[in-house]
């Protein structure tokens, strides 16, 4: 473990990224915030709790430990927008997805600190995701990254109404082949769960950096509504719900693993 993440090495092909459910903030950043900073709330509760079945799969396991407000591990290190014309909370917010200050002079992250905070906590977190996808090209002659996220059912800033359960997302398709974003949807349509694939959210900078098909290496992000496993208004973990969650998850992640094995692509 470093300072930064948390990880478990698996003996598969497939690595889970969870960069967004850390809590922790470093104490010279803590004294910038405001009391709605300091409460975290678009934190990814409870993601690595709910993907903790991911051992039984010999999954590697990647789990931030810092917040998000710290800086964003789904964001380039040069802060490009990933959606034009839509909302973007940046590298390192300055709000909240509903609007309020994080810092209690309502200001943004001068760029000097968002260097500083991208060589101290950004980097060391791609640093062991590259390192690990490298080493399982190595191994196994290609790599697959499911990058584990989950979101409140309404924000009205990012997108109008109520989420679908199950956003997949592949970047339009760039992330990984065809056969395998179709596989993995069809298991997801045919769950309880309502379903979209390349919608609001098509993945963030981890899919798109790390996802090269023509190198062997697919990623898929999963942004879940957190209604279907805790309590959104309590932040509270929900076991019934989250266990029947798991078993569509579980049937996604190894469908992903099987089609995406290089005799089934080749034959496609």
């Amino acid at each position: 473990m470093s300072e930064c993440f948390s990880f478990h090495e698996g003996d598969s092909p497939l690595l889970i990224s969870v960069p967004h459910d850390g809590r922790n903030i470093p104490e010279d950043i803590a004294r910038q915030m405001t009391s709605t900073g300091l409460s975290i709330p678009d934190t990814d509760w409870h993601v690595a709790q709910l993907y903790e079945f991911c051992d039984e799969l010999n999954a590697s396991v990647i789990v931030a430990i810092n917040s998000r407000y710290v800086v964003d591990l789904n964001r380039s290190a040069t802060d490009e927008a990933l959606y034009e014309g839509k909302v973007s909370t940046g590298l390192c917010p300055a709000k909240t997805f509903n609007g309020e200050d994080i810092y209690r002079d309502g200001g943004a992250v001068s760029d000097a600190e968002q260097k500083r905070r991208v060589a101290a906590y950004w980097q060391p977190y791609h640093e062991q995701l590259e390192g690990r996808l490298q080493q399982l090209q190595e191994r196994f002659g290609y790599a697959l990254l499911w990058d584990a996220h989950s979101i409140p059912s309404h924000v009205p800033s990012l997108f109008p109404g109520e989420l679908p359960v199950l956003n997949i997302g592949t970047n339009n398709g760039s992330s990984c082949p065809e056969c395998v974003r179709d596989a993995v949807a069809a298991v997801a349509t045919s769950s309880s769960y309502s379903t979209v694939t390349d919608g609001r959210f098509r993945g963030g900078f981890i899919t798109r950096n790390y996802g090269s098909p023509e190198k062997n290496q697919y990623a898929i992000q999963l942004e879940l509504a957190q209604r279907c496993y805790m309590d959104e208004d309590s932040c509270t973990y929900n076991g019934p719900s989250a266990a029947q969650l798991t078993q569509t998850l579980r049937a996604m992640l190894l469908t992903f693993m099987e089609i995406s094995k290089p005799r089934q692509i080749a034959g496609k």
